[in-house]
């Protein structure tokens, strides 16, 4: 199938990059690729929408009706400890931090809205295909993608099902996989988009949504926290946003460069839940979903070169979240946007599987760049200085880039990967988690179950172990079998029943499609590919 643009996936930046191309060609012929089962089904976000970008995209969207309802009222910022929180004044936060004029939204839904908007202008969606390779030609330059097999069993063998993938040729190609998506990270790596770029930091958020007694409901706050249950050594904080209907997403992000491999991301989202302030929130209500999924990080310093022979990486495959924000929805929107018009204009000047420069050389001095280059120190400083310090240095910051436009840092580098932050067991001691109480803490397997994750099982395994002698000698004897913990939905165990000789179990129908194995393996051990077309969760309200 031949078109004038290909787009791998229907978030934020691919469904924008989609609309703009019809926006400014009605002529052009464009297909949307979208992994899950449909539109939204692997959408994760907080998500407080900053809707600047949408403005620009869609401006009548105000006059309609749409899933974007619930304004923010109110913003908070804390500092937990175990028992107690100290509010910080909305004063000290730099202009870049409020939330005023944004919207508590499931992002999903928005997608899904998106998603009828494109089709409306002519662009052609098709739900529940993975893009699983790249297509070139003699030059290695990219002409297309092909969708996965569909029906091949765990044998590798065609079952009775089997289904040949789909061969999708374009003019241009936009990636926009989300984060560590695998055609992004293999359009990276081969075309050497990462020289000259600090790598990519990750985090790993954690969400679930409420629904709560309507008296404590407060439709429109938006509440952030870092510290407690998290020490100073390890980043991350929460977050609770009030949507209408009595529900409440509640969220917890580490980042994923801790050092202790003992560490478990769940369950210390799982811990905070018992903080009294969000114990009370929650009590007497029904957690109705849950879901994962990696965030970047990196920021400015991080961000790849975006184009490549015949295409180019939109969205968070190109790693475009503020940080200290916690927002990247609106970079998303902007960058499908500047792609889409790189792509019309060039296929509108006779030419097809080039470079798009104006796309590469425009975005820092875009709004993206405009967002992104204030907070570039923020994630460095916290890495380096710990919570605490970290924090105090990040605010002073952005204070000086508001007030003097300007950093008195310059640009700080990010150094280790996050599997490379990851120390030996030896130097860690293990830590106790209290059991879950099924009411307001919960195990992973029933999380997962809340996350309508389904895997076909007679398929080869989507999480592909290079060489599992390295495993064992270095993921399960040096590094304690931190991929036990790391992992938000018990993929990944170790069966111990012959201690001399320890079983990895990969329960690969539980995954979630958080990517954090591919980020956290201290070995790069672990390779992340797509399943099944229309495999994995399906996320509801998310």
């Amino acid at each position: 199938m031949e078109f004038d643009v290909v787009i791998v996936g229907a978030g934020p930046a691919g469904l924008s990059a989609a609309i703009r191309c019809k926006q400014v060609n009605p002529d052009l012929s464009v297909v949307v690729l979208e992994k899950g089962a449909e539109v939204g089904a692997h959408i994760l976000s907080g998500c407080v929408l900053d809707p600047s970008s949408l403005d620009v995209l869609l401006p009548e969207w105000r006059s309609e009706e749409t899933p974007i309802r619930q304004p923010v009222t109110a913003d908070r910022f804390f500092v937990y400890g175990p028992e107690g929180a100290v509010r910080l004044p909305n004063a000290l936060m730099p202009k870049l931090m409020s939330n005023e004029g944004n919207f508590v939204v499931s992002l999903g839904e928005v997608c899904r809205w998106m998603a009828a908007k494109a089709e409306a202008l002519g662009v052609e969606i098709y739900p529940g295909f993975a893009a699983t390779e790249l297509l070139t030609d003699a030059d290695d330059t990219v002409v297309g993608v092909a969708t996965g097999d569909m029906g091949i069993t765990r044998s590798g063998e065609p079952g009775g099902a089997y289904q040949r993938g789909m061969a999708l040729l374009g003019k241009y190609v936009l990636v926009g996989e989300g984060v560590r998506g695998s055609l992004a990270k293999e359009i990276v790596e081969r075309y050497g988009l990462a020289h000259g770029r600090e790598p990519q930091k990750y985090g790993l958020g954690i969400k679930e949504l409420w629904e709560i007694d309507p008296a404590k409901a407060q439709p429109g706050l938006v509440q952030h926290s870092f510290g407690w249950p998290l020490n100073l050594e390890t980043g991350g904080g929460s977050f609770l946003y009030h949507l209408e209907g009595n529900r409440v997403y509640v969220g917890f992000v580490v980042h994923l460069n801790y050092k202790n491999p003992y560490l478990s991301p769940f369950e210390e989202f799982q811990r905070f839940k018992r903080h009294p302030d969000i114990a009370a929130l929650l009590e007497g209500g029904q957690r109705i979903s849950y879901g994962a999924r990696a965030i970047s990080e990196g920021g400015w310093q991080s961000v790849p070169h975006l184009v490549f022979p015949g295409g180019a990486l939109i969205g968070c495959s190109a790693g475009f979240v503020n940080v200290p924000r916690i927002k990247g929805v609106h970079n998303a929107i902007s960058s499908g946007m500047q792609a889409a018009e790189a792509a019309a204009a060039a296929i509108a000047a006779g030419r097809s599987a080039d470079r798009l420069s104006t796309y590469e050389d425009g975005w820092r001095d875009s709004p993206i760049g405009r967002d992104l280059r204030p907070v570039r120190n923020v994630k460095p400083l916290w890495s380096r200085f710990g919570t605490g310090l970290g924090v105090v240095l990040g605010g002073i910051d952005m204070w000086c880039n508001q007030l003097l436009g300007r950093s008195v840092f310059g640009t700080l580098g990010h150094g280790k990967t996050d599997a490379e932050s990851t120390e030996p067991a030896a130097k860690h001691r293990p830590i106790d988690y209290p059991r879950p109480d099924n009411k307001l803490t919960f195990d992973r397997t029933s999380s997962v179950f809340l996350s309508n994750t389904n895997h076909e099982e007679d398929q080869p395994v989507h999480l592909v172990v290079k060489d599992m002698a390295l495993q064992k000698r270095s993921e399960h004897d040096v590094y304690a079998g931190l991929s036990q913990r790391y992992c938000p939905a018990a993929v990944y165990e170790w069966d111990e029943t012959n201690a001399a000789d320890p079983r990895y179990v990969i329960n690969a129908q539980n995954c979630v499609h958080c990517k954090t194995c591919d980020i956290k393996d201290p070995n790069g051990n672990i390779r992340w590919v797509p399943p099944q077309g229309g495999e994995g969760p399906v996320y509801a309200s998310m």
